[in-house]
């Protein structure tokens, strides 16, 4: 049970009555003020790498990306391993407060190599923190509807923070200096770890249940690799990738180098990224009632790869004014396009799934998922430097095609969530069938692979 008294959110139908648990509004808006920070620091480091590389820029935050990628996935498992040891509050508020000294530490970064290593340092505390208070999230919650008010809260604020970040850094950015975004961020976590302190968090599952839990690990992979769907988001998560890539990593080289712009701009830039996946995130939840999840993640990988292409072949030909109007329009078509490829993939998890596999199925496609921005960020942060930037956009064009051919290869149009399939090596007296009876040798039901369906019906 948690600590507060509140009425059942669970009563409302509507979204935000899940804040009526005191618990969960602190974690909420520690959730917004972290990310809020984390978005200046976003812009505020591109602006440092450009300053201590130049047109080498894009080398350099495509490098500390990819390092963010490689401390999510490797030492996020990791620390949830040990931390689940820990105290829940005493650990966030110490990994806050880990990160805030950091982000203290980056203004007075002279070497490239330094920006490396901590960089390294803050996402592996962010790498340690998300687990933990995703975790804590379904204890605080414990109805399922409620849960899952919580997931589209938390879907909604990483949209927030992408378009309200950048134009918070663009309007502070016209008094000040970049280096005092960082203080921005310093001071979000700050916040983060006051709300975090200021509310009695449940304790952590038994131990048992714990090892459990982590030895379910491989099962979520075994259940998504399996499951021709999210291979099919997978395939997708690749075109995601390119298309956000280009547009994180490149988008200081491009503004400060190429345009001569000042700072402001950098933020302006982002802005319509994040104001394009804001707007579609808003219409998706209507799309979608009319519209299968296929279709229009498909299709919006298609309009992804497109305007990656179209943006390649018009670079070269245009002047520097033409340039910046058709890249603010391009990011703003990319960002709706993003969103549109990754807000509906927790609805193939959730579909994929049943209620005890689906932790392991959301650590899987976390793990999974960042290795496409392993890939993603390197690539397009060197081609963007020693290539041009026309080039960095057709090979995320192709790099995004190639997501899009292969999610047409491996996720069949017929995507039903009832398929009908056989059991020809399960007695007749197994309690399965006695719940959905065989019918001439077959049966039908809600299919996902768990112990008894261990592969896909052909």
């Amino acid at each position: 049970m948690t600590a507060n008294t509140q009425v059942n959110p669970a009563r409302d139908g509507s979204l935000f009555s899940v804040l009526r648990d005191r618990t969960y509004r602190h974690l909420f808006l520690a959730q917004i003020v972290a990310l809020v920070g984390t978005g200046l620091a976003t812009v505020a480091l591109g602006l440092l790498a450009f300053d201590l590389a130049g047109s080498d820029a894009s080398v350099v935050l495509g490098t500390a990306l990819a390092i963010k990628m490689i401390a999510y996935v490797v030492v996020a498992p990791l620390a949830g391993a040990y931390a689940a040891h820990l105290p829940r509050r005493t650990l966030l508020v110490a990994l806050d407060i880990a990160r805030l000294l950091v982000v203290l530490l980056l203004p007075w970064v002279d070497q490239i190599w330094q920006i490396y290593v901590l960089i390294f340092v803050l996402q592996s505390a962010s790498a340690a923190f998300t687990p933990t208070f995703q975790a804590t999230i379904p204890d605080v919650l414990r109805a399922e509807e409620d849960y899952t008010k919580a997931l589209s809260l938390s879907r909604l604020a990483y949209d927030l923070e992408t378009l309200f970040s950048p134009m918070l850094a663009a309007a502070l950015l016209l008094f000040m200096s970049y280096d005092s975004l960082f203080l921005g961020t310093a001071l979000g976590f700050l916040g983060s770890a006051f709300l975090v302190v200021s509310v009695a968090l449940p304790k952590a599952l038994p131990t048992a249940a714990r090892l459990g839990i982590r030895r379910k690990f491989a099962e979520g992979a075994r259940i998504y690799l399996r499951t021709p769907r999210l291979r099919g988001l997978l395939a997708l998560t690749l075109s995601a990738a390119a298309g956000s890539a280009m547009v994180i990593v490149s988008t200081v080289l491009i503004v400060r180098d190429v345009f001569k712009r000042p700072d402001s701009s950098v933020a302006w830039a982002l802005a319509a990224f994040g104001a394009g996946s804001m707007c579609m995130a808003l219409l998706l939840p209507r799309i979608l009632k009319r519209r299968s999840d296929r279709t229009v993640m498909m299709g919006a990988a298609i309009v992804l790869t497109i305007i990656l292409g179209m943006l390649a072949v018009l670079w070269p030909v245009l002047g520097n004014d033409a340039r910046w109007i058709v890249l603010l329009a391009g990011w703003l078509m990319l960002g709706a396009a993003y969103a549109s490829l990754v807000t509906p993939g927790g609805r193939l998890l959730r579909r994929s799934s049943t209620e005890a596999d689906r932790p392991a199925l959301f650590a899987a496609q976390f793990s999974l998922s960042h290795a496409c921005w392993l890939l993603a960020y390197p690539l397009v942060g060197w081609l963007s430097a020693r290539a041009g930037i026309g080039s960095a956009l057709l090979a995320m064009a192709i790099l995004a095609a190639i997501g899009v051919a292969a999610a047409f290869a491996v996720w069949p149009a017929d995507d039903r969530e009832t398929v009908e399939h056989s059991h020809s090596d399960m007695p007749a007296a197994h309690p399965h069938l006695a719940e959905a009876p065989l019918a001439q040798g077959t049966h039908s039901h809600r299919y996902v692979i768990d112990e008894l369906h261990e592969r896909w019906p052909s």
